[in-house]
């Protein structure tokens, strides 16, 4: 008989049962979420730096089809990006205008209006079944006033002015960047996938184009059926002579992009002016029309304009919103649901091309060299996203 002492017993069986692979596959989850919460804290505490440049390329990915446009008409890059840019620029100023005179001249019409509803308000509350007695109303407005003279609200306007330093930093940054994805997109993408070849760089590819062109088709499509709402919505409130019809409209068309909650607020936002200026039936006709409205943008725009590759259950979204929320504000929860989006058009085409993605194709298409550049990895993303619109 041999004298060596019995060997242990093997650990092996411990990680080759099914607990075992149970566990072994829960580690890995584990650390995939913790890697995952690392990156998200790492982006938000450089949010400044993310959510411009976040928004640069959702802009970049819209404006795509107007960019390749100008260059297949015989136009330079830099003077494609340079129209681009300043044309959207001038859009934009032009509304803005626009709202800031519609504002001024309805202002004082309105805070009169606002005075005598508020005395109207007064009185209903007091017919109400409980007791809301002149001391209570006259109580709550001194605190109202009370805050907002307090040292309180100063320190609130001090972090006011610093997020509005923060505001125009961002501002600026977005234009520098959004400048350089209109003019060489394809050289950044094409940088990025500089380490990768064969079945890698091909999934690059595919990542990239999809990206681009899910980010621009949701955005152009979201902002068609925002502008019907605004159209449909603002023509309505100017029949019933409404004051600051066009600032509503515009609030109308910028809480499209919000999904679930934007165009609700928007439309409560609407029936209180509305209920202040105008009194409760006309309130109640402006709640009408925004319902009205709502159904036809479930039961037909979206239908028509957005693809069907790009719709999210409604959890989905109700997720994405809550967590952009948290992370980034009114920001995040704009920029959640379109990152949302890309993502699981990410997934879908991570192991090959996805036909629910290309169904819809271009009208036109470049002539042969798209293909070409396609295959040899020269194809700018937006340029892809140019020629096969989404939406």
């Amino acid at each position: 008989m041999s004298d060596r002492p019995p060997s242990p017993a093997p650990t092996e069986p411990l990680w080759t049962d099914r607990l075992g692979r149970w566990s072994i596959r829960s580690l890995q989850i584990l650390l995939v979420v913790a890697l995952g919460a690392l990156a998200v804290w790492a982006l938000v505490q450089v949010k400044l730096l993310v959510i411009p440049v976040l928004i640069a390329l959702i802009v970049a990915s819209a404006a795509a089809p107007l960019v390749g446009w100008l260059r297949r008409r015989g136009l330079s890059p830099m003077l494609a990006a340079w129209v681009t840019l300043v044309g959207g620029i001038l859009v934009l100023g032009g509304v803005v205008t626009a709202i800031v005179f519609a504002v001024r001249n309805q202002w004082d019409e309105l805070v009169a209006s606002a005075g005598e509803g508020f005395d109207d308000l007064q009185a209903w509350l007091k017919d109400l079944p409980f007791p809301i007695d002149q001391e209570q109303i006259t109580s709550a407005r001194d605190a109202v006033v009370d805050y907002v003279t307090s040292a309180e609200f100063g320190a609130g306007a001090v972090r006011g002015v610093s997020a509005a330093t923060e505001f125009v930093a961002g501002a600026l940054l977005v234009l520098v960047v959004l400048f350089f994805f209109l003019k060489d997109g394809d050289r950044i993408w094409a940088f990025f996938l500089r380490p990768f070849s064969g079945v890698r760089l091909e999934r690059g590819r595919r990542v990239g184009t999809t990206s681009v062109k899910v980010f621009g088709g949701y955005i152009r499509g979201t902002a068609i059926v925002g502008l019907v709402d605004a159209v449909v919505i603002g023509l309505g409130l100017v029949i019933l002579q409404v004051p600051l019809a066009l600032p509503l409209a515009v609030i109308v068309f910028l809480g499209s992009f919000i999904p679930l909650v934007g165009a609700t607020v928007a439309g409560i936002l609407a029936a209180l002016v509305a209920l202040v200026a105008n009194g409760p039936v006309v309130a109640l006709i402006v709640v009408a029309i925004v319902i009205a409205v709502n159904q036809l943008e479930g039961d037909l725009l979206q239908p028509v304009v957005m693809a069907q590759s790009l719709k999210l259950h409604p959890l989905v979204i109700l997720i994405a919103l809550t967590a952009g929320t948290i992370l980034g504000g009114i920001v995040g929860a704009v920029l959640a649901v379109p990152i949302a989006a890309v993502g699981w058009a990410i997934i879908k085409v991570w192991d090959g091309p996805d036909p629910s993605i290309d169904a819809r194709k271009p009208l036109r298409r470049r002539r042969g060299t798209t293909s070409d550049a396609s295959s040899r990895g020269e194809q700018l993303p937006h340029d892809s996203a140019g020629g096969s619109p989404v939406a």
